[in-house]
């Protein structure tokens, strides 16, 4: 073999040694931080994330997922709140009034609860319409407010026109309120929950046979565990998909 091709090899090595010097501690280095991906089939999902979607239903209305009416009404500090302040929130939904004699003080005792459970998470509220607003004033909803202990500062206890807060009430939710002279305090309401996702859509849970409960019993507490009726609650129930709905 003659010196000439000698060299050959030498130089060949030489140019191998460098570039395994330079370049593969790169490579390597791509490849540990997942820059570098195959291009087999499964390439296209080497960044893809495990959905955190939770197993919660859409509750749908002529085939389309239900969304939060828009609205906007007065709190208790007399700011004006609409459905984008709760963007981005998971929140619960309540129709009461203040001089309620009946159902509204067990309801607001157990939303005072759920709002203990999730006080370390700052997405989380309530809104809180009143249907009886000509009473309810912002000054009134401070005075309840205060006297139950509500301390998060995304619930709102929200009042405005009587019309549109029973439009949003029965036609909005389904949730049934109305002016009755015969009933105990001169309202009737429903005493359920709504659960509100972080993009505005009612969501629930499912019932045995598959089906979306839709609203949450907001009457009976978890202590009680079921009512004079036989009722159960749906309490905590209610604070587990909160959790779900946070995690998404």
């Amino acid at each position: 073999m003659s010196k000439k091709t000698n060299y050959s090899y030498i130089g060949i090595a030489f140019v191998i040694l460098v570039f395994g010097i330079l370049f593969i501690p790169k490579i390597v280095d791509r490849i540990t931080n997942e820059d570098i991906t195959r291009n087999e089939s499964r390439s296209n999902f080497a960044n893809d994330k495990e959905s955190t979607v939770s197993d919660l239903s859409f509750i749908e209305i002529n085939g389309a997922p239900k969304k939060v009416p828009a609205f906007s009404f007065t709190n208790q500090d007399g700011k004006t709140i609409t459905n984008t302040d709760f963007e981005g929130m998971v929140y619960v939904i309540e129709f009461f009034f203040t001089t309620c004699p009946t159902i509204c003080p067990r309801m607001n005792a157990n939303l005072i609860q759920i709002q203990n459970t999730f006080k370390a998470f700052d997405n989380f509220g309530v809104a809180s319409f009143t249907i009886n607003p000509n009473y309810d004033t912002p000054e009134v909803l401070k005075d309840y407010a205060n006297k139950y202990g509500v301390s998060n500062p995304n619930w709102h206890l929200m009042t405005g026109d009587q019309e549109t807060i029973y439009k949003l009430s029965n036609e909005g939710f389904n949730l049934y309120s109305a002016e009755e002279e015969d009933a105990a305090g001169g309202f009737e309401h429903s005493g359920n929950f709504a659960l509100i996702d972080k993009n505005g859509y009612i969501r629930s849970r499912k019932d045995s046979f598959g089906n979306p409960i839709i609203y949450y019993r907001g009457i009976v507490s978890e202590a009680e565990k079921v009512d004079d009726d036989g009722v159960e609650e749906e309490i905590s129930a209610l604070k587990e998909d909160i959790k779900k709905l946070l995690d998404e």
